[in-house]
């Protein structure tokens, strides 16, 4: 085997290796408001309580934080925390991606974060990562 083929090969499995990124949706209930992405960003920050955030566990909430919030996981659970110990609120409910489109499809009043791939025709998608 030639050297081109040996690096092709090795490329190859590298990418094979990197895991892909879901594509990430915001939702809401299908009768439910449009929000632009800064106001579901105070939403998800307790800064807007006209909704409840609620978030699938995983990954997709994990890139949301970044994308969206501008945070590491990790930031946003120690803003949460502090927030949560001076009385200013509660953080986002976590939960199964089927649990949060149960409970947006169910509550005018509730916005959610899935992976894309758990959107069902019950729920209105406010956009896409």
């Amino acid at each position: 085997m030639n050297i081109i083929k040996k690096h092709a090969l090795a490329i190859a499995a590298l990418l094979l290796a990197i895991p892909a990124h879901a594509e990430i949706a915001v939702i809401v209930n299908n009768g439910g408001a449009s929000l632009s992405q800064d106001e579901v960003s105070q939403v998800f920050l307790g800064k807007n309580k006209s909704m409840t955030p609620v978030m699938a566990e995983g990954s997709a909430s994990d890139e949301f934080i970044e994308k969206v919030l501008s945070r590491s996981p990790s930031q946003f659970k120690a803003y949460w925390a502090k927030l949560a110990f001076t009385g200013g609120g509660r953080p986002p409910q976590t939960s199964s991606a089927s649990d949060v489109v149960s409970k947006v499809a169910s509550d005018a009043k509730t916005i959610g974060v899935v992976d894309a791939g758990a959107v069902t025709g019950d729920v209105k998608v406010l956009f896409k990562l």
